[in-house]
Parts: C-alpha cells; structure tokens; sequence
C-alpha cells in the first residue's frame, strides 16, 4: 500500500464517521424534540382535565358566598367540593412567572370561615408560557355561540357562565418544537340560567 493509498483510505474512513456521528447526533436531537413534544401533549390534558373538573363543578362557598370569587385573565378564584368530603373549598389557580399554581383553602367551623392558615398550595404544570395577547382564562355570558368576544375585565362575576382555559407550553424556548397552544371550555353547571 502507498502513502497515497493510505491517506484515501483514512480520509474515506474520516468521512463516513463523520457522516455517521451527525446522523446520530440528529437522531438524538429529533428524539429529544419528539419526547418533549409528547411531554407537553400530555401536561396538558392532565392539567386542563383537572381544571375542568373542578371548575364544572363550581357551586357557592359554604358561608353562602357567590360560587365565582375572581376572574381575572391570570387568576381565578371559586369554591367548589374538589376532595369530595362535602365541603365547598375555596380553589385558586394562578399563573406566576412560568408556572400555575393551585391553592385550596378548607372551611373550618360553623358556620364555615375560610382561612389562609387551612390554604395548602402546590404547582399543577410549570413551561408555562403564555403571553398578555393569551390569557390563561377567558369569560364568557349566558350568551356564548362561538363567535363573541370574551368579557371584558374587569369580569362582572353574575355574568359568567363558560370559562375557556388556554395553556401555552414550552420545554425550552431556545430548541424546537415550538410552543403550543392547548385550550378548552367549560361550562358552569350549577350556574346555569337557561334550564
């Protein structure tokens, strides 16, 4: 074998190892997309479930407060019985930085008080990447065909009846996929006026 020969052979060898390396690196990094992709699919159905569940199921506080507390685009405030123990709890969702966060204050005595010292708060999805033209939640009337405007703030709490809930996540912002928009409706059922 020449020198020559020698050099062909080891820059052949060269390529394709290189070649080979970025195809697995590519691999690796469509892998990583498609996992973080499949993670916020996922993400979102848990949380928009949950939130839909305890927000259909809104009903007035056990001191006999109006079921809808607050309603602000990042922030909602009710009461409703999420533990099932018959007792109306009074349940926040609020986005903060890049996380929601869930707060459920317990009634205690009687008639029922609800204190902060009975609030036990935890964080329900973070990537949470939502901007101020994206509201977390958004009100709607009795009214509501599909193509109206949601209420304006500030929400006068008698007037809502759906409340659609919209989740933008994001893994990491500087690497694909982008973010994703993930939202849904909710229907008030215990404050239905068009029985």
């Amino acid at each position: 074998m020449t020198l020559v020969e020698m050099l062909v052979a080891i820059a052949i060898f060269t390529v394709i190892m290189i070649a080979v390396s970025a195809f697995e690196v590519n691999v690796f990094s469509y892998r990583k997309i498609a996992s973080d992709s499949y993670t916020t699919v996922q993400d979102a159905q848990t949380i928009l479930k949950t939130m839909t569940k305890e927000i259909r199921i809104m009903s007035p506080g056990g001191d006999g407060s109006y079921a809808l507390q607050s309603a602000a685009t990042n922030t909602l405030m009710f009461f409703a019985d999420v533990n099932g123990d018959g007792n109306k709890e009074l349940v926040r969702y609020s986005y903060i930085g890049t996380s929601i966060y869930r707060a459920v204050t317990s009634p205690s005595g009687s008639p029922p008080v609800y204190l902060n010292s009975n609030t036990s708060t935890s964080t329900v999805i973070v990537n949470v990447r939502n901007s101020t033209s994206t509201p977390i939640f958004e009100y709607y009337d009795g009214n509501y065909d599909g193509n109206e405007s949601p209420l304006a703030q500030p929400v006068s709490m008698t007037s809502v009846r759906l409340i659609k809930l919209n989740v933008t996540l994001d893994v990491d912002i500087k690497q694909s996929p982008m973010p994703r928009t993930y939202s849904t409706q909710v229907t008030l059922r215990n404050l239905k006026d068009n029985i």
